[in-house]
């Protein structure tokens, strides 16, 4: 796919939404409540991942055109991380509460500030190095929320993984300016392995990464049509903002709000009703979802290869492959092993497989339910 060459200037009336929170549950022990993923260099570029992604967007939106949403727990080591983020676009949540209401309040927010203002939402932890075909993606993403569109980027899969929601392209969308952009026909949850092998075999699924694009009342009116409640209440938080009322609204009103990820509050319905559009996104990407993610990234792809990560990692290794996160201190032996992960920390230890990386998940869920919240 050739796209055209475009400014590098920043894209007018554009907005830039970072949510950065979560805790990276797959990435149990490394990733916790108090240090999330995004918060991790885990590239080995010498940064965190938060910090790769406001690089990535400073250029296509500008510095003083980023919002961050983030954990209150968190703002220290955010603007540690950013230390040109302004003060007014760093939006605290008391207590998570999915994506939806992150989004929406940004939203809200930006609206309010700036009427007719384009956002975009992109995630806090993931991995793009093409930053030029990111931000061509942008571009027509942008020129089809001008044209009233939910608009999102979608990844061309690599395989056929489970790991992934779908976007079920349709036919191009015929909005000048936007060339690549088609009709999304479906967006759909993750797949069994067999229905992901015949989305990959159609050529027309694509891996939904996140990423919305919309003019921020467009999407707050998407949101009202299938979470009134959730909109109503992200607007009244707007309201109050940027006044002295915030604390005593935000008390009122956040613990309230419906947890919903916008993939299931705007995505899905917008699809359903023909209001969303996709630009193919021609770039690397990676969401770092698991440690089998982390070692492709560090191995260049080849299965034979043993990643090690720890600063200070000490690690003998025979014929073994996979991947070792070292911060421990302890000497690590392997001999014979093959797909491995170990991830050592000061007060937990993680033995899996790279094939059985996902599955980490539930160790951090079963930590939870019997009250281990002390190593989460």
């Amino acid at each position: 796919m050739t796209r055209a060459r475009r400014s590098a200037a920043p894209i007018e009336g554009f907005y830039s939404v970072i949510p950065a929170g979560g805790i990276g549950s797959r990435l149990w022990p490394l990733s916790r409540a108090g240090a999330p993923k995004f918060l991790h260099d885990l590239t080995g570029s010498g940064q965190t991942l938060l910090r790769d992604t406001w690089d990535r967007l400073a250029p296509v939106s500008g510095e003083q055109r980023i919002m961050v949403v983030t954990g209150r727990a968190h703002r220290a080591a955010v603007e540690a991380q950013l230390p040109t983020l302004a003060d007014q676009n760093v939006v605290l949540e008391s207590d998570p509460r999915e994506s939806s209401a992150a989004i929406g309040l940004a939203a809200a927010i930006l609206s309010r500030r700036e009427p007719g203002v384009i956002i975009g939402s992109f995630a806090a932890d993931h991995v793009i190095t093409d930053q030029t075909g990111f931000r061509h993606c942008v571009e027509e993403a942008v020129v089809a929320a001008r044209a009233d569109y939910i608009a999102t980027i979608g990844i061309k899969p690599s395989g056929p993984s489970v790991g992934f929601g779908y976007i079920h392209a349709g036919e191009p969308l015929n909005c000048a300016g936007a060339p690549h952009a088609l009709t999304v026909s479906e967006f759909v949850e993750k797949p069994d392995a067999r229905t992901a092998e015949r989305y990959l075999a159609s050529g027309n699924y694509l891996w939904n990464a996140g990423m919305f694009i919309a003019r921020a009342e467009r999407l707050l009116e998407e949101l009202a049509l299938s979470q009134p409640e959730l909109a109503a209440g992200v607007i009244e938080l707007a309201e109050a903002w940027d006044t002295s009322r915030r604390g005593m609204v935000v008390d009122a009103v956040w613990p309230n709000l419906t947890k919903i990820a916008i993939d299931y509050s705007v995505a899905e319905p917008a699809a359903a009703a023909g209001r969303l559009a996709v630009v193919p996104g021609d770039f690397d990407w990676d969401d770092v979802g698991d440690f089998a993610s982390i070692a492709r990234l560090h191995s260049g792809g080849r299965k034979s290869n043993l990643a090690i990560l720890g600063a200070d990692a000490r690690v003998l290794a025979d014929s073994s492959s996979g991947i070792v996160v070292s911060e421990g201190g302890r000497t690590i032996a392997l001999i014979g092993v093959d797909d491995i992960v170990v991830v050592d920390t000061p007060d937990a230890l993680l033995v899996t497989t790279g094939a059985n990386a996902q599955k980490v998940k539930s160790v951090v869920d079963a930590l939870r339910l019997s009250g281990r919240g002390d190593v989460l």
